[in-house]
């Protein structure tokens, strides 16, 4: 009797595994469908800000009123909701001391 129930213990054990093991399958296609349309997302938004970056540029003039090279300057957003064309050289020099912040945190 005892080693009946102890089968049948097991038998239980193994079929809650299989399905667990079938639930987690299930999941992880589910995650990678979720993961997808993630990217695509991604992907798209991507397309839009560039498309959206390039017909900005393509109207802005300098004080001479000659195109600005998007090359040389990017678009800044403040937190206020303010933007402003900056220099690239510049966003460099100032995203290097956060840089060493955050690698001195890890």
């Amino acid at each position: 009797v005892a080693a009946k129930n102890c089968r049948k213990c097991k038998l239980n054990a193994i079929l809650n595994l299989e399905e667990d093991v079938c639930n987690l399958q299930t999941q992880k296609e589910s995650l990678k469908k979720e993961h997808s349309q993630c990217s695509r997302s991604i992907s798209w938004m991507k397309q839009k800000l560039n498309n959206l970056y390039g017909d900005i540029f393509s109207t802005l003039k300098d004080d001479q009123g000659r195109p600005v090279n998007p090359c040389e300057y990017v678009i800044h957003c403040s937190s206020d909701s303010s933007v402003i064309i900056i220099p690239k050289h510049s966003v460099k020099s100032e995203q290097k001391p956060d840089n060493d912040k955050e690698q001195k945190q890890k």
